[in-house]
């Protein structure tokens, strides 16, 4: 029997789902949504609240601030109400409903960003709101997970080491890329491993983080419109692309099979079985599974959203793979 006093006190770790019937390939992924924050955002978000704590940046009087599209500001609103402290997200529209209400439910303050920065998108704008609310007032702690190096800390120490203990035979890692803290954390780790696995990046279409031009990102997750700080392209063998057409696919291709996921992981599922059919014999494959499904439903599990920005035809029933390539 396990008893916690704090909700980040728990998080389950050694779940993975073998997609092998689903997919035919040897893929199995990690899912990092059972905790009480619903996401891999969790060991982030603790691990810099953590060291804030640590190096004495955070007092009773403190108001912590942080731009998220939603996974992290759930994260940090959960530990901030168990801490007693005051939170404000910085998101912006793309941010579901009900990650927005969850964090309202947990008492902290949720301020939505409607216009993009020029040069930075609504990331960048989000990002100036942050600054101009730490110019105005001390109190603001702003933990920034761009450039945090506790960011990638906790997957290095947590994420990465439970992936190699579970899969000792590893020959592949697949990893989504948003501000590249998780991607980071476990490329390092897995660079100085006994046995060479290859780490690959899963980033969505239309995201600026491997150089190519910023477009319209409609699922929060996943890209960014600038190049993460934290990224270290060094570590990183290989980069897929996967369009929010063939995301979309991929997530209601797993619910039919009973397993409802984010945004993020059919992003990460449908680029993964794409590479993978590409290789010329069968590797043990991980892929990382960021959150689950919940929080998608009035938009990626919705028919009329979906339609409505993608078209009609892009839950026909006409693709029988888990994804196909992007026009």
């Amino acid at each position: 029997m396990k008893v916690i006093s704090t909700p980040q006190e728990f998080n389950q770790d050694d779940l993975y789902v073998d997609l092998g019937a689903i997919t035919g390939q040897r893929l199995f992924l990690k899912c990092e949504g059972f905790n009480f924050a619903g996401s891999v955002k969790l060991k982030a978000a603790a691990a810099m609240v953590e060291a804030a704590e640590r190096d004495g940046l955070l007092t009773a009087d403190s108001v912590l601030v942080e731009s998220s599209s939603g996974n992290l500001g759930v994260a940090l609103s959960m530990i901030a109400a168990a801490k007693g402290l005051r939170f404000v997200c910085v998101t912006d529209s793309r941010c579901n409903l009900q990650t927005r209400l969850l964090m309202e439910a947990l008492g902290s303050q949720v301020v939505v960003v409607t216009d993009p920065s020029p040069t930075g998108g609504l990331l960048g704008a989000r990002i100036e709101h942050v600054r101009a609310l730490c110019a105005s007032d001390d109190r603001y702690v702003w933990l920034n997970q761009y450039t945090n190096p506790n960011n990638q800390l906790a997957h290095y120490r947590s994420t990465a080491p439970a992936i190699a203990r579970a899969f000792p035979d590893l020959d592949v890692l697949f990893v989504g890329a948003g501000t590249t803290g998780t991607l980071m954390g476990c490329a390092r780790f897995f660079r100085a491993w006994h046995r060479p696995v290859r780490v690959v990046a899963v980033d969505t279409e239309g995201s600026a983080t491997f150089g190519q031009a910023p477009g319209r990102r409609m699922i929060p997750g996943l890209g960014a419109a600038m190049r993460p700080p934290l990224l270290d392209t060094s570590f990183v063998d290989d980069v897929v692309h996967v369009g929010e057409r063939d995301t979309i696919r991929t997530c209601h291709r797993l619910a039919r099979h009973g397993f409802v996921f984010g945004g993020s992981t059919g992003t990460v599922v449908s680029g993964v079985t794409r590479w993978l059919a590409r290789q010329e014999r069968p590797l043990t494959a991980v892929a990382i599974a960021p959150d689950l499904g919940e929080r998608y439903l009035e938009t990626v599990y919705q028919t009329n959203w979906v339609q409505d920005l993608y078209g009609d035809d892009v839950l026909e029933p006409r693709t029988a793979g888990v994804t196909s390539p992007s026009a």
